[in-house]
């Protein structure tokens, strides 16, 4: 079971550096960042923090080297905040959420055009034998005539 501590430690790490983006930093290359996530390790020495970048990739690329040069700036900042003993290791990692969103969309759209395929080809379809191939109405017939014949002898 996780410390509840690291969670908040985590918590915490994420207003911090989301505020201190919204603020800007002083570089150029730095476009639309956003902070998606952070894990810090249980000793609390080393966080991870995730990040997506609205724009192309050249954005992107320029966008981390921005993250990576103000590294320390930002750990600086966190240092102040956060109020510990101790101030975690920064880490910035490029978030994939956006393209795994976009595959598994993709994955969706071919899923439901093959769903509508097969319902357009169901709507015309037949059995291949008869409706109930378990229903069998010949047997059924002659065990209707012995027991009206059963019957009539009875009688």
């Amino acid at each position: 079971m996780t410390n509840p501590r690291v969670g908040k430690v985590a918590d915490r790490i994420h207003q911090i550096i989301a505020q201190r983006l919204e603020k800007g930093l002083r570089d150029p290359r730095l476009g639309f960042v956003t902070i998606t996530e952070v894990r810090v390790t249980g000793d609390l020495q080393q966080a991870s923090i995730f990040y997506t970048v609205y724009g192309t990739d050249k954005e992107r690329a320029d966008s981390q080297i921005a993250l990576q040069k103000a590294t320390g700036m930002l750990r600086s900042e966190v240092a102040k905040n956060l109020g510990t003993r101790l101030t975690p290791t920064l880490e910035f990692i490029p978030d994939q959420l956006p393209e795994t969103a976009a595959h598994l969309t993709d994955l969706l759209a071919v899923a439901k055009q093959r769903d509508a395929e097969v319902r357009k080809l169901a709507a015309n379809a037949s059995y291949a034998g008869d409706a109930d191939p378990y229903h069998d109405d010949t047997a059924r017939n002659t065990a209707d005539e012995a027991e009206t014949a059963d019957n009539a002898g009875a009688a």
